[in-house]
This record gives structure tokens, sequence and C-alpha cells, in this order.
């Protein structure tokens, strides 16, 4: 009996077997009838790029189109690679799913040339190809590589920091959430990012805080008469009437203070454009501030939008003097000190609170 089980196994496994070589063999095939090649931007040709147009075309690559056997879905990668290289650590500009084309931004490809090892402001030559695949199974490389000179600006300055924005009748811009109102930051600490603090103007009413301008998906509010909640649709903070306060919060503790600041009243009220910043990061180096712009809501509070800054130092100061001055030590956010607040290479909206001295400089590329 257990020879017939044994003769009766393996006579099924023959046939499982012979199954499966059938399918195998009635399984369409597909060929390659045509290679894709890459038609433009011509070989050689240069790309100088602009921190200015970081968000407008700088290149568009075509290519002719793969063609098969049978009708399938080809799926393209745009890889690009330092002159000479295996494009084992390519980048990739663009993938499409049967689009023949690809508009590469500025800021996308100055970005991929910084990861393959280009150096700001000098021309450099990259290999660019094009590669064809169908359903993750067939690949093929295009006919043709193409050498690019492209000559990258400054790459993107890292900044993993969370900003909030005040939002609501009691501050600037109201409840407007659009992304283009005035809405006054918190100004974060230098040295310990999860504590933010605002002293100022505030109007009697209610507010809360959120981190995007023009979205509500994230928002700040109170929890509790000494705690905030981060979540969709927080609770709303109350000021009991118009005055100058100090607004304190910790996002890691969710701990909050709010109090009146008495000498908002009485401080220094400087004239519109005469605190400005200057600097050896700035246009004008250490010969003259560039004026920035005095709120309309709160006399205390200034803004300098998207503006080139250079490698070095900057502070803060009044009347197109030495007078009054305010600086840092921290990059991005800080004050309190004279120190000379160091700046790194690209492009900023900068706010600054004439009351404590704080200053918020979000690199804007």
């Amino acid at each position: 009996m257990k020879n017939i089980y044994k003769i009766l196994i393996a006579f099924v496994g023959v046939l499982a077997v012979s199954c499966n070589a059938d399918a195998v063999d009635e399984r369409p095939v597909l060929d390659a009838v045509a290679t894709p090649e890459i038609t433009a931007p011509s070989n050689g040709q240069s790309f100088v790029l602009d921190v200015d147009k970081g968000s407008e075309e700088a290149a568009k690559f075509t290519w002719s189109a793969a063609d098969y056997s049978k009708d399938v879905v080809v799926k393209y990668t745009l890889l690009v690679d330092k002159k000479g290289g295996d494009f084992s650590a390519a980048k990739t500009l663009a993938t499409t799913t049967s689009i023949t084309e690809a508009s590469i931004l500025g800021k996308n490809l100055n970005q991929a040339a910084i990861d393959l090892g280009g150096k700001p402001e000098v021309a450099a030559l990259y290999d660019v190809k094009i590669t064809a695949n169908v359903a993750g199974s067939f690949s093929q490389v295009g006919k043709n590589v193409i050498t690019i000179s492209i000559t990258p600006y400054l790459g993107r300055v890292t900044y993993d920091f969370t900003d909030w924005y005040l939002i609501g009748a009691a501050v600037a811009g109201g409840w407007d959430n659009n992304v283009d109102t005035n809405h006054q930051p918190m100004f974060r600490d230098g040295k310990e990012a999860n504590k933010y603090k605002f002293v100022g103007y505030f109007k009697a009413g209610n507010f809360k805080l959120i981190s995007e301008k023009g979205s509500w998906a994230s928002q700040l509010g109170k929890a509790s008469d000494t705690s905030i909640e981060i979540k969709d649709n927080a609770g709303e903070f109350t000021i009991p009437a118009d005055g100058y306060y100090t607004f304190e919060f910790n996002t890691t503790t969710l701990k909050y203070t709010l109090k009146a600041y008495a000498a908002g009243a009485t401080a220094p009220i400087y004239d519109n454009s005469k605190v400005g910043i200057i600097g050896d990061a700035t246009e004008k180096g250490w010969d003259a501030s560039t004026p920035m712009a005095q709120s309309t809501f709160n006399a205390h509070a200034w803004t300098l939008g998207a503006t080139s800054l250079n490698d070095g130092g900057m502070k803060f100061r009044a009347n197109n003097a030495w007078d009054v001055s305010w600086g840092g030590t921290t990059a991005f956010s800080g004050g309190g000190t004279g120190d000379n607040i160091p700046v790194a290479k690209s492009k900023y909206v900068i706010y600054f609170n004439d009351l404590d001295g704080s200053y918020l400089m979000i690199p804007n590329q």
C-alpha cells in the first residue's frame, strides 16, 4: 500500500511540473522593438542655474518612445550622474508613465548636481540617460548617454524646524488663512527648538496658531489654563483686553503661559524703515543697513521679504547708527546678545522684534 501511495505522489508531481512547464511555454513573449533615445537637449549643452529662478523650468528633456511586441505600459526614468560615472549612485531627475518628456525645475537640477559633488558657481560635466521599464520586470537602457554642463548655485540650507504663526481676531492678519497674509510667527529659541516666545501687541479676542500658512491641517491651541494641544480644530486662546502680552509655549511639555507685558507700552518706537539688517552677509556689507518694514499692527514687529544673504554675519540696528543694535549667537533664530548672527548663503524671510531682540530667519528657496 505504501508503494502505491509513493507512485501516486510521484505521478502528481510529474503532472504538476508538466502543467507548469506548459503554462510557461504559453506565456506571451515580450520583445523590444525600439529602444528609447534622448533627443533633447543636445549633447554638450550648458546650464547656468540661477538661485532666483529655482521654481522655473531650467531644462526640458525629450526622448523617443520605447516600443515592444505587445501593447504595454512603459515607465521611463531620467537619470543623471557625474561625468564617467556608472549610474550606480545616479540621481533621478524625473519618472513618467508613457510620456516621453520631462521639464526639470532649476532647484531640482541644482540639487542633483550638488548631491553628485558639484560645487556652487563652478561648471562641471554630468551624464544623463533614460531607462524604460515594463511592469517592473522588463527593463532596457536608452540608446545614448548625453553629457551636459551644469553650474549650480548653493543648495538648499538644511532647516529642520517647525514655525508657528499666530492667527485670529487678536493678532495681525485676523482669521484670514491665506498664504500671502502677513501672519506673525512665534520666535523659536535658538538653542531649544521646542521653546517658542512672542512679546507684542494683541487685541481683545481669540487666537490660535498654524504651522503652515494657508492650511488648517496642523493647529496649536489651548487645551486648559496651562496646557496646549496640537491637533485639528485646536482650542483658542483668549486675550481679555487690548495691550502687550508675553506668550510662551513648549511643544515637548505642552505647557504655556500668557501674561501682560506692561513695558511694551513705554518702549521706544522707531520710525518705519529705521530698523534694518547690516553685516558682511548682507548686500551692503557693514557700510549701510538694509531697511525692514514695520508692522502696522504692532510697531515693534519688523519683517523683510525674501532676501539673498551670503555666508558671514549680520546684526539688526536702529536709526542707521550703532547706538542701538541687536544680535545673537545662533543661526535661524535666537536673540538677546550683541554677537554677530551666523548666516549661511541662501534667501531668507526675516522677522525681528525690537522689544526683546528676538529674530527668526526662514530659508526661502
